[in-house]
C-alpha cells in the first residue's frame, strides 16, 4: 500500500500489486473563451485584404515578357535575322502592353470579372 492507495497485499487479488496512474483520465481544462461579435468582425475585416497592385502589375509584365521570349524563339527557329526578330518582338510587346490596359475589367478585389 502506498499513501493509502492500492492493496495492502497482492496475495489473492490476481494482480502483482503495482500501482500506477490512470493515463486515460481526461481532466477538464480552463473554461473556453468565445470571441465577441466585435472581435469576429475585426478578424473578418483583416482577412479580406486588397491585393498589392505592384505585385499584380509585376506579374502582368512578367507574362508579357514570357510571351515575347516565346515569339523570339519561334522567329529564330524560322530563320529570321536578329534585327527582324528585335523589331517584331518590340512591336508585339507594344501591342501587348497597350491591349492589357483596356482589356480586363477587375472587381474590388483585383480579380478579373
Amino acid at each position: 500500500m502506498y499513501n493509502g492507495i492500492g492493496l495492502s497485499t497482492a496475495r489473492g487479488s490476481g494482480t502483482n500489486g503495482y500501482v500506477q496512474r490512470n493515463w486515460a483520465l481526461v481532466r477538464p481544462k480552463e473554461k473556453t473563451k468565445y470571441k465577441t461579435e466585435e472581435e469576429l468582425e475585426k478578424a473578418e475585416a483583416s482577412a479580406n485584404k486588397q491585393p498589392n497592385k505592384e505585385i499584380l502589375d509585376h506579374e502582368r509584365k512578367r507574362k508579357i515578357e514570357v510571351r515575347c521570349e516565346e515569339l523570339r524563339q519561334a522567329l529564330e527557329d524560322q530563320g529570321y535575322t536578329s534585327e527582324e526578330i528585335n523589331e517584331k518582338v518590340s512591336h508585339f510587346r507594344k501591342l501587348q502592353i497597350e491591349g492589357k490596359k483596356t482589356e480586363a475589367k477587375r472587381d474590388e478585389h483585383g480579380r478579373v470579372e
